[in-house]
Protein backbone atom coordinates (compact mmCIF):
# COMPACT_ATOMS: atom_id res chain seq x y z
CA UNK A 1 0.00 0.00 0.00
CA UNK A 2 1.32 3.47 -0.89
CA UNK A 3 2.47 5.59 2.05
CA UNK A 4 0.12 8.43 1.09
CA UNK A 5 -2.86 6.07 1.20
CA UNK A 6 -1.71 4.64 4.55
CA UNK A 7 -1.54 8.16 6.01
CA UNK A 8 -4.98 9.03 4.65
CA UNK A 9 -6.55 5.86 6.08
CA UNK A 10 -4.98 6.49 9.49
CA UNK A 11 -6.49 9.96 9.51
CA UNK A 12 -9.92 8.67 8.53
CA UNK A 13 -9.89 6.07 11.30
CA UNK A 14 -8.95 8.73 13.84
CA UNK A 15 -12.17 10.70 13.27
CA UNK A 16 -12.59 13.49 15.88
CA UNK A 17 -16.39 13.59 15.41
CA UNK A 18 -16.76 9.86 16.10
CA UNK A 19 -18.45 9.15 19.44
CA UNK A 20 -16.05 6.29 20.12
CA UNK A 21 -13.00 8.53 19.74
CA UNK A 22 -14.56 11.34 21.77
CA UNK A 23 -14.96 8.95 24.71
CA UNK A 24 -11.24 8.02 24.73
CA UNK A 25 -8.42 9.70 26.57
CA UNK A 26 -5.98 11.84 24.61
CA UNK A 27 -3.37 9.11 24.21
CA UNK A 28 -5.83 6.50 22.96
CA UNK A 29 -7.48 9.00 20.66
CA UNK A 30 -4.27 9.52 18.71
CA UNK A 31 -4.17 5.80 17.91
CA UNK A 32 -7.55 6.02 16.21
CA UNK A 33 -9.51 2.88 15.46
CA UNK A 34 -6.81 1.02 13.58
CA UNK A 35 -6.63 -2.72 13.91
CA UNK A 36 -5.41 -5.58 11.77
CA UNK A 37 -7.94 -6.96 9.35
CA UNK A 38 -9.02 -10.53 9.98
CA UNK A 39 -9.76 -13.03 7.19
CA UNK A 40 -13.26 -12.40 5.90
CA UNK A 41 -13.39 -8.81 7.20
CA UNK A 42 -14.42 -7.55 3.77
CA UNK A 43 -16.93 -10.34 3.11
CA UNK A 44 -19.78 -7.86 3.27
CA UNK A 45 -18.10 -5.60 0.71
CA UNK A 46 -14.59 -4.27 0.12
CA UNK A 47 -13.35 -0.67 0.20
CA UNK A 48 -13.84 -0.28 -3.56
CA UNK A 49 -17.42 -1.48 -3.22
CA UNK A 50 -18.05 1.04 -0.43
CA UNK A 51 -16.64 3.93 -2.44
CA UNK A 52 -18.69 3.01 -5.50
CA UNK A 53 -21.89 2.71 -3.45
CA UNK A 54 -21.35 6.13 -1.86
CA UNK A 55 -20.61 7.97 -5.12
CA UNK A 56 -22.56 6.22 -7.86
CA UNK A 57 -25.82 8.12 -7.14
CA UNK A 58 -24.13 11.27 -8.51
CA UNK A 59 -26.11 10.89 -11.69
CA UNK A 60 -24.34 13.02 -14.33
CA UNK A 61 -20.90 11.54 -13.65
CA UNK A 62 -19.29 8.67 -15.58
CA UNK A 63 -17.99 6.13 -13.06
CA UNK A 64 -14.96 4.41 -14.62
CA UNK A 65 -13.50 1.37 -12.85
CA UNK A 66 -9.82 0.74 -13.58
CA UNK A 67 -9.78 -3.03 -13.17
CA UNK A 68 -10.51 -6.38 -14.78
CA UNK A 69 -14.12 -6.74 -15.85
CA UNK A 70 -15.35 -8.63 -12.76
CA UNK A 71 -14.86 -5.68 -10.36
CA UNK A 72 -17.36 -3.54 -12.25
CA UNK A 73 -19.65 -6.50 -12.90
CA UNK A 74 -19.99 -7.28 -9.19
CA UNK A 75 -20.68 -3.70 -8.11
CA UNK A 76 -22.73 -2.35 -11.00
CA UNK A 77 -26.07 -0.73 -10.21
CA UNK A 78 -26.52 -2.60 -6.92
CA UNK A 79 -28.69 0.11 -5.37
CA UNK A 80 -32.07 1.44 -6.38
CA UNK A 81 -30.86 5.06 -6.40
CA UNK A 82 -33.28 6.98 -8.62
CA UNK A 83 -32.47 9.92 -10.90
CA UNK A 84 -34.64 12.80 -12.04
CA UNK A 85 -32.40 13.48 -15.02
CA UNK A 86 -29.23 11.94 -16.41
CA UNK A 87 -28.82 8.16 -16.54
CA UNK A 88 -25.06 8.11 -17.18
CA UNK A 89 -24.44 6.85 -13.65
CA UNK A 90 -26.21 3.58 -14.48
CA UNK A 91 -23.85 2.75 -17.34
CA UNK A 92 -20.94 0.52 -16.39
CA UNK A 93 -17.54 1.79 -17.56
CA UNK A 94 -14.37 -0.25 -17.04
CA UNK A 95 -10.88 -0.41 -18.52
CA UNK A 96 -11.16 -4.23 -18.53
CA UNK A 97 -7.52 -4.85 -17.64
CA UNK A 98 -6.17 -8.12 -18.98
CA UNK A 99 -3.12 -10.22 -18.11
CA UNK A 100 -1.33 -8.77 -21.13
CA UNK A 101 -2.00 -5.19 -19.98
CA UNK A 102 -0.55 -6.04 -16.59
CA UNK A 103 2.53 -7.83 -17.89
CA UNK A 104 3.32 -5.19 -20.52
CA UNK A 105 2.65 -2.24 -18.19
CA UNK A 106 -0.10 -0.77 -20.34
CA UNK A 107 -2.50 0.02 -17.48
CA UNK A 108 -2.01 3.79 -17.31
CA UNK A 109 -2.13 4.21 -21.10
CA UNK A 110 -5.30 2.15 -21.30
CA UNK A 111 -6.87 4.20 -18.52
CA UNK A 112 -6.15 7.48 -20.31
CA UNK A 113 -7.62 6.17 -23.56
CA UNK A 114 -10.72 5.00 -21.68
CA UNK A 115 -11.17 8.44 -20.07
CA UNK A 116 -10.83 10.14 -23.46
CA UNK A 117 -13.35 7.78 -25.04
CA UNK A 118 -15.92 8.20 -22.24
CA UNK A 119 -15.71 11.99 -22.44
CA UNK A 120 -15.99 12.00 -26.23
CA UNK A 121 -19.01 9.69 -26.38
CA UNK A 122 -20.92 10.53 -23.17
CA UNK A 123 -19.99 14.17 -22.40
CA UNK A 124 -20.35 13.67 -18.63
CA UNK A 125 -20.06 16.49 -16.13
CA UNK A 126 -17.04 14.64 -14.70
CA UNK A 127 -15.35 11.23 -14.68
CA UNK A 128 -14.69 9.39 -11.43
CA UNK A 129 -11.85 6.87 -11.76
CA UNK A 130 -11.82 4.06 -9.19
CA UNK A 131 -8.62 2.25 -8.23
CA UNK A 132 -9.01 -1.44 -7.43
CA UNK A 133 -6.85 -4.18 -6.00
CA UNK A 134 -5.25 -5.06 -9.35
CA UNK A 135 -4.48 -1.52 -10.52
CA UNK A 136 -3.13 -0.55 -7.07
CA UNK A 137 -0.95 -3.65 -6.73
CA UNK A 138 0.70 -3.12 -10.13
CA UNK A 139 1.40 0.50 -9.19
CA UNK A 140 -0.72 2.43 -11.69
CA UNK A 141 -0.71 6.10 -10.70
CA UNK A 142 -4.35 7.01 -11.27
CA UNK A 143 -3.91 10.45 -9.69
CA UNK A 144 -1.29 11.44 -12.27
CA UNK A 145 -3.42 10.09 -15.14
CA UNK A 146 -6.50 11.94 -13.85
CA UNK A 147 -4.58 15.19 -13.52
CA UNK A 148 -3.22 14.92 -17.05
CA UNK A 149 -6.65 14.03 -18.46
CA UNK A 150 -8.28 17.00 -16.70
CA UNK A 151 -5.72 19.42 -18.15
CA UNK A 152 -5.86 18.05 -21.70
CA UNK A 153 -9.54 17.16 -22.07
CA UNK A 154 -11.15 20.00 -20.10
CA UNK A 155 -13.46 17.77 -18.05
CA UNK A 156 -12.86 17.13 -14.33
CA UNK A 157 -11.41 13.64 -13.82
CA UNK A 158 -11.42 12.66 -10.15
CA UNK A 159 -9.28 9.84 -8.67
CA UNK A 160 -11.05 7.64 -6.12
CA UNK A 161 -8.18 5.81 -4.47
CA UNK A 162 -9.99 3.02 -2.59
CA UNK A 163 -8.59 -0.37 -3.64
CA UNK A 164 -10.54 -3.24 -2.14
CA UNK A 165 -7.73 -4.78 -0.09
CA UNK A 166 -7.27 -1.74 2.19
CA UNK A 167 -10.37 -2.49 4.25
CA UNK A 168 -14.10 -2.93 4.50
CA UNK A 169 -17.00 -1.28 2.73
CA UNK A 170 -17.33 1.31 5.48
CA UNK A 171 -13.73 2.44 5.01
CA UNK A 172 -14.49 2.78 1.30
CA UNK A 173 -17.37 5.12 2.17
CA UNK A 174 -14.95 7.28 4.13
CA UNK A 175 -12.35 7.28 1.35
CA UNK A 176 -15.07 8.37 -1.11
CA UNK A 177 -15.99 11.30 1.14
CA UNK A 178 -12.33 12.25 1.47
CA UNK A 179 -11.93 12.24 -2.33
CA UNK A 180 -14.91 14.58 -2.73
CA UNK A 181 -13.52 16.98 -0.15
CA UNK A 182 -10.04 16.94 -1.67
CA UNK A 183 -10.93 17.19 -5.36
CA UNK A 184 -14.54 18.36 -5.86
CA UNK A 185 -16.03 20.43 -3.02
CA UNK A 186 -15.15 24.10 -3.34
CA UNK A 187 -14.37 24.01 -7.08
CA UNK A 188 -17.59 25.79 -8.17
CA UNK A 189 -19.66 28.67 -6.80
CA UNK A 190 -23.48 28.97 -6.80
CA UNK A 191 -24.92 31.76 -8.94
CA UNK A 192 -27.19 32.96 -6.11
CA UNK A 193 -26.25 31.64 -2.66
CA UNK A 194 -29.16 31.77 -0.23
CA UNK A 195 -29.75 31.87 3.52
CA UNK A 196 -31.83 28.67 3.34
CA UNK A 197 -29.37 26.47 1.44
CA UNK A 198 -28.59 23.09 3.02
CA UNK A 199 -26.54 19.96 2.43
CA UNK A 200 -28.03 16.50 2.82
CA UNK A 201 -25.25 13.93 3.26
CA UNK A 202 -25.74 10.17 3.35
CA UNK A 203 -29.15 9.94 1.69
CA UNK A 204 -28.95 7.97 -1.56
CA UNK A 205 -32.51 8.53 -2.88
CA UNK A 206 -33.28 4.83 -2.74
CA UNK A 207 -36.48 4.21 -4.71
CA UNK A 208 -36.96 7.99 -4.83
CA UNK A 209 -37.14 8.56 -1.06
CA UNK A 210 -35.55 12.00 -1.29
CA UNK A 211 -38.38 13.09 -3.58
CA UNK A 212 -40.86 12.48 -0.75
CA UNK A 213 -38.97 14.94 1.45
CA UNK A 214 -37.96 17.60 -1.08
CA UNK A 215 -41.54 18.97 -1.56
CA UNK A 216 -41.68 19.66 2.18
CA UNK A 217 -38.43 21.62 1.98
CA UNK A 218 -39.65 23.45 -1.13
CA UNK A 219 -42.77 24.62 0.73
CA UNK A 220 -40.51 26.10 3.41
CA UNK A 221 -38.24 27.76 0.86
CA UNK A 222 -35.30 25.50 1.77
CA UNK A 223 -33.01 24.55 -1.12
CA UNK A 224 -30.88 21.41 -1.22
CA UNK A 225 -27.71 23.05 -2.48
CA UNK A 226 -25.43 20.08 -1.83
CA UNK A 227 -26.65 16.51 -2.15
CA UNK A 228 -24.18 13.76 -1.32
CA UNK A 229 -25.19 11.74 -3.06
CA UNK A 230 -28.85 10.93 -3.83
CA UNK A 231 -30.03 12.27 -7.23
CA UNK A 232 -27.04 14.64 -7.11
CA UNK A 233 -25.32 16.53 -9.90
CA UNK A 234 -21.58 17.09 -9.96
CA UNK A 235 -22.16 20.85 -9.58
CA UNK A 236 -24.15 20.27 -6.38
CA UNK A 237 -21.24 18.44 -4.81
CA UNK A 238 -18.79 21.12 -6.00
CA UNK A 239 -20.91 23.89 -4.40
CA UNK A 240 -21.62 22.11 -1.09
CA UNK A 241 -19.22 24.41 0.73
CA UNK A 242 -21.69 27.30 0.41
CA UNK A 243 -24.57 25.64 2.28
CA UNK A 244 -25.66 27.02 5.64
CA UNK A 245 -26.44 23.73 7.45
CA UNK A 246 -25.69 20.05 6.84
CA UNK A 247 -28.08 17.25 7.72
CA UNK A 248 -26.27 13.95 8.13
CA UNK A 249 -28.47 10.93 7.40
CA UNK A 250 -25.99 8.02 7.43
CA UNK A 251 -23.46 8.99 10.09
CA UNK A 252 -21.23 5.93 10.07
CA UNK A 253 -20.33 6.36 6.41
CA UNK A 254 -19.74 10.07 5.91
CA UNK A 255 -19.43 11.73 9.30
CA UNK A 256 -15.85 12.65 8.41
CA UNK A 257 -17.03 14.67 5.40
CA UNK A 258 -19.62 16.52 7.48
CA UNK A 259 -16.98 17.31 10.10
CA UNK A 260 -14.54 18.56 7.43
CA UNK A 261 -17.21 20.89 6.04
CA UNK A 262 -17.74 22.24 9.54
CA UNK A 263 -14.02 22.69 10.23
CA UNK A 264 -13.13 24.04 6.80
CA UNK A 265 -16.17 26.15 5.94
CA UNK A 266 -18.01 26.65 9.25
CA UNK A 267 -21.10 24.66 8.23
CA UNK A 268 -22.69 23.07 11.33
CA UNK A 269 -24.10 19.57 10.99
CA UNK A 270 -26.56 17.39 12.85
CA UNK A 271 -27.73 13.82 12.47
CA UNK A 272 -31.37 13.22 11.61
CA UNK A 273 -33.75 10.80 9.98
CA UNK A 274 -36.72 11.02 7.64
CA UNK A 275 -38.13 7.65 8.72
CA UNK A 276 -41.28 7.91 10.80
CA UNK A 277 -43.63 10.78 11.59
CA UNK A 278 -41.95 12.13 14.70
CA UNK A 279 -38.41 11.79 13.29
CA UNK A 280 -39.37 13.60 10.08
CA UNK A 281 -40.92 16.42 12.11
CA UNK A 282 -37.85 16.59 14.38
CA UNK A 283 -35.52 16.79 11.35
CA UNK A 284 -37.54 19.64 9.82
CA UNK A 285 -37.59 21.54 13.14
CA UNK A 286 -33.85 21.17 13.62
CA UNK A 287 -33.10 22.27 10.06
CA UNK A 288 -35.21 25.41 10.43
CA UNK A 289 -33.84 26.24 13.87
CA UNK A 290 -30.22 25.97 12.70
CA UNK A 291 -30.93 27.97 9.54
CA UNK A 292 -32.48 30.79 11.61
CA UNK A 293 -29.43 30.73 13.90
CA UNK A 294 -27.30 31.29 10.78
CA UNK A 295 -29.31 34.22 9.45
CA UNK A 296 -32.43 32.80 7.77
CA UNK A 297 -35.74 34.73 8.26
CA UNK A 298 -37.20 34.22 11.74
CA UNK A 299 -40.64 33.35 10.35
CA UNK A 300 -39.17 30.07 9.07
CA UNK A 301 -39.81 28.40 12.44
CA UNK A 302 -43.57 29.20 12.73
CA UNK A 303 -44.05 28.26 9.06
CA UNK A 304 -42.31 24.97 9.81
CA UNK A 305 -44.61 24.29 12.76
CA UNK A 306 -47.68 25.00 10.62
CA UNK A 307 -46.41 22.62 7.94
CA UNK A 308 -45.70 19.89 10.50
CA UNK A 309 -49.15 20.23 12.07
CA UNK A 310 -50.83 19.98 8.69
CA UNK A 311 -48.78 17.02 7.47
CA UNK A 312 -49.01 15.07 10.72
CA UNK A 313 -52.79 15.45 10.84
CA UNK A 314 -53.16 14.29 7.24
CA UNK A 315 -50.80 11.35 7.81
CA UNK A 316 -52.54 10.08 10.96
CA UNK A 317 -55.89 10.38 9.19
CA UNK A 318 -54.57 8.28 6.30
CA UNK A 319 -53.17 5.69 8.74
CA UNK A 320 -56.35 5.37 10.79
CA UNK A 321 -57.87 2.51 8.80
CA UNK A 322 -54.61 0.53 8.67
CA UNK A 323 -53.35 0.80 12.25
CA UNK A 324 -55.80 -1.69 13.82
CA UNK A 325 -54.60 -4.31 11.33
CA UNK A 326 -50.98 -4.10 12.55
CA UNK A 327 -51.25 -2.86 16.15
CA UNK A 328 -49.66 -5.24 18.62
CA UNK A 329 -47.90 -7.28 15.93
CA UNK A 330 -44.30 -8.34 16.57
CA UNK A 331 -41.45 -7.32 14.28
CA UNK A 332 -37.86 -8.56 13.94
CA UNK A 333 -35.76 -5.81 12.32
CA UNK A 334 -32.50 -6.86 10.66
CA UNK A 335 -30.93 -3.83 9.03
CA UNK A 336 -28.17 -1.43 10.12
CA UNK A 337 -26.84 2.10 10.42
CA UNK A 338 -29.35 4.79 11.33
CA UNK A 339 -32.23 2.47 10.42
CA UNK A 340 -31.43 0.44 13.54
CA UNK A 341 -33.18 3.15 15.56
CA UNK A 342 -35.14 5.29 13.09
CA UNK A 343 -37.25 2.41 11.76
CA UNK A 344 -37.79 1.15 15.33
CA UNK A 345 -39.23 4.53 16.24
CA UNK A 346 -41.48 4.49 13.18
CA UNK A 347 -42.79 0.99 13.95
CA UNK A 348 -43.52 1.87 17.55
CA UNK A 349 -45.54 4.85 16.37
CA UNK A 350 -47.73 2.36 14.52
CA UNK A 351 -48.33 0.40 17.73
CA UNK A 352 -46.10 -2.54 16.75
CA UNK A 353 -43.69 -4.37 19.08
CA UNK A 354 -40.04 -4.71 17.98
CA UNK A 355 -38.66 -7.98 19.36
CA UNK A 356 -35.13 -7.30 18.12
CA UNK A 357 -33.07 -4.90 16.00
CA UNK A 358 -29.60 -5.33 14.55
CA UNK A 359 -26.93 -2.68 15.05
CA UNK A 360 -24.70 -3.61 12.12
CA UNK A 361 -22.78 -0.58 10.79
CA UNK A 362 -24.27 1.50 13.60
CA UNK A 363 -22.36 4.12 15.57
CA UNK A 364 -22.24 4.25 19.36
CA UNK A 365 -24.72 7.11 19.14
CA UNK A 366 -27.04 4.93 17.04
CA UNK A 367 -26.83 2.21 19.69
CA UNK A 368 -27.55 4.73 22.40
CA UNK A 369 -30.70 5.80 20.60
CA UNK A 370 -31.82 2.17 20.34
CA UNK A 371 -31.45 1.82 24.12
CA UNK A 372 -33.31 5.09 24.65
CA UNK A 373 -36.20 4.01 22.42
CA UNK A 374 -36.44 0.36 23.51
CA UNK A 375 -35.54 0.78 27.19
CA UNK A 376 -32.47 -1.51 27.29
CA UNK A 377 -29.97 -3.29 25.06
CA UNK A 378 -31.44 -6.78 25.42
CA UNK A 379 -33.07 -6.50 21.99
CA UNK A 380 -29.88 -5.40 20.19
CA UNK A 381 -27.63 -7.75 18.24
CA UNK A 382 -24.87 -7.51 15.65
CA UNK A 383 -24.49 -9.93 12.77
CA UNK A 384 -26.74 -12.95 12.98
CA UNK A 385 -26.26 -16.29 11.25
CA UNK A 386 -29.27 -17.61 9.30
CA UNK A 387 -29.70 -20.45 11.80
CA UNK A 388 -29.88 -17.96 14.69
CA UNK A 389 -32.27 -15.73 12.80
CA UNK A 390 -34.54 -18.68 12.06
CA UNK A 391 -34.55 -19.66 15.73
CA UNK A 392 -35.31 -16.12 16.84
CA UNK A 393 -38.17 -15.83 14.37
CA UNK A 394 -39.68 -19.02 15.74
CA UNK A 395 -38.98 -18.39 19.43
CA UNK A 396 -40.09 -14.75 19.44
CA UNK A 397 -43.17 -15.66 17.43
CA UNK A 398 -42.47 -12.68 15.19
CA UNK A 399 -45.28 -11.75 12.85
CA UNK A 400 -42.99 -10.17 10.23
CA UNK A 401 -39.28 -9.86 9.37
CA UNK A 402 -38.06 -6.52 8.01
CA UNK A 403 -34.60 -6.77 6.48
CA UNK A 404 -32.59 -6.85 3.26
CA UNK A 405 -33.01 -9.27 0.39
CA UNK A 406 -30.43 -11.77 1.64
CA UNK A 407 -32.62 -12.61 4.66
CA UNK A 408 -35.90 -13.14 2.85
CA UNK A 409 -35.39 -16.88 2.41
CA UNK A 410 -34.88 -17.36 6.16
CA UNK A 411 -38.25 -15.69 6.68
CA UNK A 412 -39.92 -17.89 4.10
CA UNK A 413 -38.43 -21.02 5.66
CA UNK A 414 -39.79 -19.89 9.03
CA UNK A 415 -43.14 -19.17 7.32
CA UNK A 416 -43.01 -15.52 8.39
CA UNK A 417 -43.89 -12.55 6.11
CA UNK A 418 -40.98 -10.40 4.95
CA UNK A 419 -40.74 -6.69 4.07
CA UNK A 420 -37.66 -5.26 2.32
CA UNK A 421 -36.30 -2.12 4.04
CA UNK A 422 -32.73 -2.16 2.71
CA UNK A 423 -31.02 -0.62 -0.30
CA UNK A 424 -32.57 -3.03 -2.83
CA UNK A 425 -36.18 -2.14 -1.96
CA UNK A 426 -38.58 -0.94 -4.63
CA UNK A 427 -40.83 1.28 -2.48
CA UNK A 428 -39.90 4.59 -0.77
CA UNK A 429 -40.55 4.82 2.98
CA UNK A 430 -39.14 8.27 3.86
CA UNK A 431 -41.13 11.26 5.03
CA UNK A 432 -44.80 11.44 5.91
CA UNK A 433 -45.88 9.80 2.65
CA UNK A 434 -43.33 7.06 3.23
CA UNK A 435 -44.93 6.17 6.55
CA UNK A 436 -48.20 5.47 4.76
CA UNK A 437 -46.37 3.35 2.18
CA UNK A 438 -44.53 1.42 4.90
CA UNK A 439 -47.75 0.58 6.74
CA UNK A 440 -49.42 -0.53 3.53
CA UNK A 441 -46.46 -2.78 2.74
CA UNK A 442 -46.54 -4.37 6.22
CA UNK A 443 -50.31 -4.85 6.06
CA UNK A 444 -50.12 -6.29 2.54
CA UNK A 445 -47.51 -8.85 3.53
CA UNK A 446 -48.62 -9.73 7.05
CA UNK A 447 -52.37 -10.00 6.42
CA UNK A 448 -52.12 -11.88 3.16
CA UNK A 449 -54.54 -14.83 3.44
CA UNK A 450 -51.98 -17.20 1.93
CA UNK A 451 -50.11 -17.39 5.26
CA UNK A 452 -52.98 -19.29 6.86
CA UNK A 453 -52.78 -21.88 4.08
CA UNK A 454 -48.97 -22.02 4.25
CA UNK A 455 -48.90 -22.60 8.00
CA UNK A 456 -51.69 -25.14 7.97
CA UNK A 457 -51.30 -28.84 7.10
CA UNK A 458 -50.74 -29.76 3.48
CA UNK A 459 -53.69 -31.39 1.69
CA UNK A 460 -51.91 -34.76 1.65
CA UNK A 461 -51.33 -34.52 5.41
CA UNK A 462 -55.03 -34.39 6.17
CA UNK A 463 -56.62 -37.85 6.66
CA UNK A 464 -59.16 -38.48 3.95
CA UNK A 465 -62.36 -40.09 5.30
CA UNK A 466 -64.63 -42.10 2.98
CA UNK A 467 -68.15 -40.68 2.87
CA UNK A 468 -70.75 -42.64 4.84
CA UNK A 469 -73.15 -44.73 2.68
CA UNK A 470 -76.53 -43.19 2.03
CA UNK A 471 -79.35 -44.72 4.09
CA UNK A 472 -81.67 -47.15 2.31
CA UNK A 473 -84.95 -45.50 1.52
CA UNK A 474 -88.06 -47.71 1.06
CA UNK A 475 -90.78 -46.75 -1.36
CA UNK A 476 -93.99 -45.58 0.21
CA UNK A 477 -97.39 -47.21 -0.36
CA UNK A 478 -99.63 -50.07 0.88
CA UNK A 479 -98.80 -53.79 0.42
CA UNK A 480 -101.53 -54.06 -2.20
CA UNK A 481 -99.64 -51.67 -4.40
CA UNK A 482 -96.84 -54.28 -4.84
CA UNK A 483 -98.92 -57.49 -5.39
CA UNK A 484 -98.37 -57.44 -9.16
CA UNK A 485 -94.58 -56.87 -8.89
Amino acid sequence: MAEALKTQIAGLLNEPACDTNRAKDEGSRRKGCTKQLTPGAAAGGCAFDGAKIALQPIVDVAHLVHAPLACEGNGWDNRGSASSGSEIYRTGFTTDLTELDIVMGNGEKKLYRAIREVIAEQAPAAVFVYATCVSALIGDDIEAVCKAATERLGTPVIPINAPGYVGSKNLGNKLAGAALYAHVIGTMEPAEPGLCDINIIGDFNLSGELWQVKPLLDRLGIRILGSISGDARYAQVAMAHRARVTMLVCSKALIGLARQLEDGYGIPFFEGSFYGISDTSAALRTLCMKLVERGAPADLIPRCEALIAQEEAATWAALASFRPRVAGKRVLLYTGGHKSWSVVSALQELGMEVVGTSVRKATEEDKGRVVEIMGDDSHMFDNMAPREMYALLREARADVLMSGGRSQFVALKARVPWVDVNQEKHEPYAGYMGMIGLLRAIDREMNNPMWADLRGPAPWEVAVQAPAPAPLRLASGSPADFEDC
